[in-house]
Formats: structure tokens, C-alpha cells, sequence
């Protein structure tokens, strides 16, 4: 099967732009608060592989978007590994015990924990159209490993980036370990019906040049090679949130086969200065699909009249705010869907 999003993904340059939202499962959607609230909390429902699958469904029959992204989390990888893993209401995600005082060896990895996460890609899949993608998705190492070593997320990554410095040979069987998991885990969500898959480095903008070329780039490289060793052909594509500048050698150096832009990077610049025809996913600002209003529209024309001459995914720059108006994003895609090349 192939679809605009995964003909953009593997290098064609279309003239109906496809469209996909990160985030776009979630806490925006009453048909999503009705299911969780029916159904219990978060982590029961990412394990609740019909429930994930409807989740995942919802913002396709409602909007018709292009690509379907797994409803799960990042951090099924480190609770798979075998940290305990839980979210706590108005706070968040907690893991334990965490890294920063404890041993990776201390961990008891418990791999039977990513085996719903496949039966909802299987049953998403089964569901969607020929014209549509399916898109699985992990966290990158970097970022995966500031929540493992920390125990939780943090503003400015402060434990991990001081365990990178004080101890790095210490912080690299941490980052090796997420490395191997994460290829595994990417493998058997494209075996289980995946057609693209996407990266997440949320983190990698608290990084400098050379600790984010060691611990961003060296290991989202691995995985890469990995996948595609197992897997030719599944277009794979890198989000590294805050890179700025760092996207020119971030996309160079790791291969991947499309990058995510976040709203903080000029989507001219990117169009201008990544490599010439790989695809280049993003940029609108969240909080402009939140706000809305004219200014909306002439955004969405702007990012796409920049990336006109490239192969390019419209979507956010991060994701879609839980209290962003449904009538917003229907205007989102009347832009997007009537778009026209200059």
C-alpha cells in the first residue's frame, strides 16, 4: 500500500501536501476523554491494545488525516527494560528507581510489556485505508535516558547532563542498552503493520554541539542502521526538538530519511539549508493552532510556499495542546488542503 504520506516520506515532492498532527490521539478529542474516562488511566490504555487502536483511529474519522500515529508512549521502552513506570495525575510520569542511584544492572528487563503495543499497530492497520500510513514511533536515546537517569522530566535535563560529564562511560551502557531496545522495538512495530517510523529526541536542544553529537546523533545513527539493516525500504524519520542549527549535521550524519522541524527553527532556513530533496516534516507553532484566526491560514501558506520546492509533511512543530479548539484544526486542514504551489 502507499499513500501521499509515505510517497512524501520515501521522496516524492506532491502537490497535495500530506498532513499529520503529533499528538493528534489525545486529550483534545471528546470522543478521547469520553474512552479514557470510561476505560481508567493513561498507561491502562496505552496497554489496552483495542482501546489504543480506537484511540488511534479517532483523529482519522473525525479529520482524515494522512497518517496515523500510534497511540503509546515513550517510555514504554525503560518500563520494558524493567523501571517501574507510572503517571501520576497533574504530575506526570514517574520512573523508579532511577538511574542516577542506581546500577543499569539492577534492572530486570521485562520485554513481554512491548507485545500490546504491537496488537494495536496490527489492529490499526487493519483498519486503515490504502491511501493511508500507519506510523509507529520511539523515543530517541538521548531523551528516553534523561527520564530513566532522572526518574521524571525536567526543565533543563540537569541529572543526565551531569552523569554524561561525571560518568561517561557509565551514561553510555545506559544509552547503548536504550539503543538496542529501541532498534528491537521499532523492528517489531514495522513488522506488526508500520510503514514509517519516527524518532522522538525531545530533549536534544540541552545539549552543546559536542555532547549532542555524542549522545544524539552517534546513537540515533546506530538505530537507524540497525532498522534499516532489518527493515529496507521503511522510511524512518528524526525529530531532534531544539536541534536549531544542529539539524544540518543531525540530518547528514544519522541518515535518517526525513526531518521533523520544531516551530523555533525558520522553515526557510531548513528548506534552504538541509540536504537538497529530503523530506522535511513540520513547522506550525502549537500555540498558533491554539490561538487561531487569520493569522493561522497565512502561517500554514507561509511553511508550505517555503518547503514548496522539496518534498515536504505538514505538520507541528510538537504537539497539539490538550485544549486546542476542534474548529481550529478543521481550519488547519482547509489551508493545508487548499494550498497551491507558487
Amino acid at each position: 500500500m502507499a499513500g501521499p504520506l509515505l510517497d512524501t516520506l520515501k521522496g516524492m515532492n506532491l502537490d497535495r501536501r500530506p498532513i499529520w498532527m503529533m499528538r493528534q490521539a489525545g486529550r483534545y478529542l471528546p470522543e478521547y476523554r469520553a474512552l479514557r474516562a470510561e476505560k481508567g488511566g493513561f498507561l491502562a490504555l496505552v496497554y489496552d491494545s483495542e482501546a489504543a487502536a480506537e484511540i488511534t483511529m479517532q483523529p482519522l474519522r473525525r479529520f482524515g488525516f494522512d497518517g496515523a500515529i500510534l497511540f503509546s508512549d515513550i517510555l514504554i521502552v525503560p518500563h520494558a527494560m524493567g523501571q517501574h513506570l507510572e503517571f501520576l495525575a497533574g504530575e506526570g510520569p514517574r520512573l523508579s528507581p532511577k538511574l542516577a542511584d542506581h546500577a543499569l544492572k539492577a534492572l530486570e528487563a521485562v520485554p513481554q510489556r512491548l507485545s500490546p503495543i504491537y496488537r494495536t499497530v496490527e489492529r490499526v492497520r487493519a483498519q486503515l485505508g490504502p491511501e493511508q500510513t500507519m506510523l509507529g514511533f520511539a523515543g530517541a536515546p538521548w531523551t528516553v535516558a534523561t527520564y530513566m537517569v532522572n526518574g521524571e522530566g525536567s526543565r533543563d535535563q540537569h541529572e543526565t547532563r551531569a552523569m554524561a560529564y561525571g560518568d561517561p562511560q557509565g551514561f553510555q551502557a545506559i544509552i547503548d542498552a536504550i539503543v538496542d531496545v529501541t532498534s528491537d522495538y521499532l523492528v517489531g512495530q514495522i513488522e506488526a503493520g508500520a510503514e514509517a517510523v519516527q524518532i522522538f529526541d525531545s530533549w536534544a536542544g540541552s545539549l552543546a554541539p559536542d555532547e549532542f553529537g555524542r549522545w544524539v546523533i552517534a546513537p540515533t545513527a546506530r538505530i537507524v542502521s540497525a532498522v534499516r539493516q532489518r527493515c529496507p525500504g521503511v522510511p524512518i524519520i528524526g525529530f531532534p526538538k531544539g536541534a536549531g542549527e544542529k539539524l544540518v549535521s543531525y540530518a547528514k550524519e544519522t541518515l535518517v530519511d526525513a526531518v521533523g522541524v520544531d516551530e523555533t527553527v525558520d522553515i526557510a532556513w531548513a528548506a534552504r539549508e538541509l540536504p537538497e530533496n529530503m523530506p522535511l516534516q513540520g513547522n506550525l507553532d502549537p500555540l498558533r493552532l491554539l490561538a487561531g484566526g487569520p493569522e493561522l491560514e497565512s502561517r500554514v501558506r507561509f511553511i508550505l510556499d517555503a518547503c514548496a520546492h522539496r518534498p515536504h509533511v505538514f505538520n507541528l512543530g510538537h504537539g497539539i495542546g490538550q485544549f486546542t479548539p476542534i474548529e481550529h484544526v478543521e481550519a488547519l486542514l482547509a489551508a493545508v488542503r487548499g494550498w497551491q504551489r507558487p
